[in-house]
């Protein structure tokens, strides 16, 4: 398949000519999920969910649907009856030609005084796994890990150790939008030479590789 880096936390997924987008958020480019066949969304921060750019794809393609948890669900799901699917832990299902496993529950604590809002990550065909806004570590073995770099609930010690336990081969980063370019040889040097093995990467967007 091949992985094309989209702003901050946005990916897209490409596979025997269909397009899969994960997490196209206000801080992504606005065409971020046009031409997408299916859109997963892990949580309803506006950097992760833009009801402007869903709406867009979802029109531009009359056979495009979203999966996504209850609450992005309820805000979007009237607009496109039969399109919206909603999943939560646990939940399988095919998107794309992509097969979807959804991990996890809650977003990370940004602070004890804030409540927590609900969060999932997708792993796409068992080996591709996009956390959202958490540390979700999956029940099985990951080939590629989309790593939120940096976050306001996180610092670096915490984004390594994570690397660490999750194990994946490669390490790509995402949640990128927040760091300078003066931080980044910084963040990638640590998570690079600290990360357990892992081959770190940082794709400019627009970049594309395959996986």
């Amino acid at each position: 398949m091949a992985l094309t880096k989209k702003s901050h936390a946005c990916v897209r997924l490409e596979k025997d000519g269909r397009t899969l987008v994960l997490d196209p958020g206000s801080f992504s480019e606005s065409d971020a999920a046009l031409g997408a066949d299916a859109i997963l969304v892990t949580h309803e921060h506006a950097d992760h969910y833009s009801e402007d750019h869903l709406r867009a794809a979802m029109e531009a393609n009359p056979a495009a649907e979203i999966w996504t948890l209850r609450s992005v669900a309820e805000q979007i799901s009237a607009a496109f009856p039969g399109r919206v699917h909603t999943v939560g832990h646990g939940d399988t299902f095919s998107a794309a030609g992509f097969e979807v496993q959804v991990h996890g529950e809650l977003h990370a604590v940004i602070h004890p005084d804030l409540p927590r809002i609900t969060n999932v990550g997708f792993l796409l065909d068992g080996a591709v796994f996009h956390p959202g806004d958490a540390l979700t570590v999956p029940d099985r073995p990951v080939e590629t890990l989309l790593l939120p770099v940096m976050a306001p609930w996180s610092k670096v010690s915490e984004v390594i150790d994570y690397v660490r336990e999750v194990g994946p081969r490669h390490a790509y980063d995402i949640h990128d939008a927040l760091l300078t370019d003066l931080a980044l040889p910084l963040y990638g040097h640590h998570i690079g030479t600290l990360g357990g093995g892992a081959q770190h990467h940082h794709l400019a967007p627009g970049d594309s590789t395959a996986l």
